[in-house]
């Protein structure tokens, strides 16, 4: 085959699923039952709720053409899927196989279920065969580089789950019912449960809420549950309505028989309220009356008020008056205190005079006649007049003294 220049596309000039198809004669037979069963569980459950069912593609024994430059070569999976691609090859035909070259994307998960044989090949135990293609293990992870990849042993419910981490098949762990995948936001796990009437363990697939996707006949089957549900719910609805009915008449039976008495009522009520309206109206014109009289208690109060801060006043007054008068009668009985004191000075000193004067008018007596006579003359003279004065001092003292006594009194 001769290029032209520019070279066309692998396309253009590569085999198509036209020229590769599933079948091959050297290959003769049918899968098991179980490798029907299985896929088509798988592809019934596939869901993606962010992919629309046009643009998933799903399939299951049909040949996967991975290398443009070995185009005869192939892989077979149990079941793979595709993300993003036509339900429809070209959007018009039902594919033969699976040509990456022409589609231009590779499978998003590959799914093996184990016979007899195949098991090392499955898990990548196998060796490559010098000029022969390589194994599965091989072509999924590092040609295709899928990014998931499960294996599954019915005969032992092995369920081996691998990841592509670093350009490698990692071991993947299950948490809860399987392994999510959050890409497609579906988990893929063991199910157990009844499928096309076997019991056993079955591969399928569920939703971020851990609840198993239905199959499109469990759907009808539990839309029709749901619609036998819903017609024995309107059934008993009917009833309902039926026996509501009934009580509605009986209640407007009733409501009328209440409405005549409500209207009785209510004309009772209208007298009432005539009569509660005269009642407020009295009410009104007796709190004004009262409101004026507490306004004139109010005033009548704050006069008191005032008068008893007057007389307070008053008293403050008298009782600071008492005490200065209180204060001056006792500088006043201090100072008749101090006059009866010096009186008393005053008359013991005249005593004492009186007794000096007698001493000495017994010393005259010894003095001769005639000097005695003139000496005796002259102080009796002297002590006349003193006598005379201290007495009346004395008098006025004690007159003084009396006086104030009288008037403290």
């Amino acid at each position: 085959m001769y290029q032209i220049d520019p070279p066309l596309s692998p396309q253009e000039v590569l085999p198509t699923m036209y020229d590769l198809p599933s079948e091959n004669q050297e290959e003769p037979g049918l899968p098991d039952e179980f490798h029907l069963l299985q896929p088509e569980l798988l592809r019934s459950t596939f869901r993606p709720p962010n992919y629309t069912e046009d643009n998933v593609f799903t399939g299951s024994d049909l040949n996967l053409y991975y290398d443009s430059r070995h185009t005869q070569w192939y892989k077979r999976p149990d079941w793979f899927a595709v993300l993003g691609v036509s339900r429809f090859y070209q959007e018009t035909e039902l594919r033969l196989s699976y040509v990456t070259w022409q589609e231009g994307v590779n499978p998003f998960v590959a799914i093996e279920l184990v016979s007899p044989g195949t098991e090392a090949e499955d898990l990548g135990r196998s060796l490559r065969e010098v000029n022969q293609p390589p194994n599965k293990w091989s072509v999924y992870e590092q040609i295709l580089r899928i990014p998931y990849y499960f294996v599954y042993n019915r005969y032992r419910d092995e369920f081996n789950c691998f990841g592509l981490v670093m350009s490698r098949y990692q071991p993947l762990p299950i948490n809860g019912l399987g392994v999510w995948l959050e890409e497609a936001e579906l988990g893929l796990g063991l199910w157990h449960g009844e499928y096309q009437g076997l019991t056993r363990l079955w591969l399928r697939w569920y939703d971020r809420d851990n609840n198993w996707l239905p199959t499109p006949v469990e759907q009808e089957k539990q839309l029709a549950e749901q619609e036998k549900h819903r017609a024995e719910q309107e059934k008993h609805r009917a009833e309902q309505e039926k026996h509501r009915a009934e009580q509605e008449k009986h209640r407007a039976e009733q409501e009328k028989h209440r409405a005549e008495q409500e209207k009785h009522r209510a004309e009772q009520e209208k007298h009432r309220a005539e009569q509660e309206k005269h009642r407020a109206e009295q009410e009104k014109h007796r709190a004004e009356q009262e409101k004026h009289r507490a306004e004139q208690e109010k005033h009548r109060a704050e006069q008191e008020k005032h008068r008893a801060e007057q007389e307070k006043h008053r008293a403050e007054q008298e009782k600071h008056r008492a005490e200065q008068e209180k204060h001056r009668a006792e500088q006043e009985k201090h100072r008749a205190e101090q006059e009866k004191h010096r009186a008393e000075q005053e008359k013991h000193r005249a005593e004492q005079e009186k007794h000096r004067a007698e001493q000495e008018k017994h010393q005259l007596f010894r003095v001769g006649n005639e000097s005695l006579s003139t000496f005796a003359h002259q102080w009796t003279r002297s002590m006349v007049r003193r006598s005379r004065i201290g007495f009346r001092i004395m008098a006025w003292r004690i007159s003084r003294i009396n006086q104030i006594v009288a008037t403290l009194v």
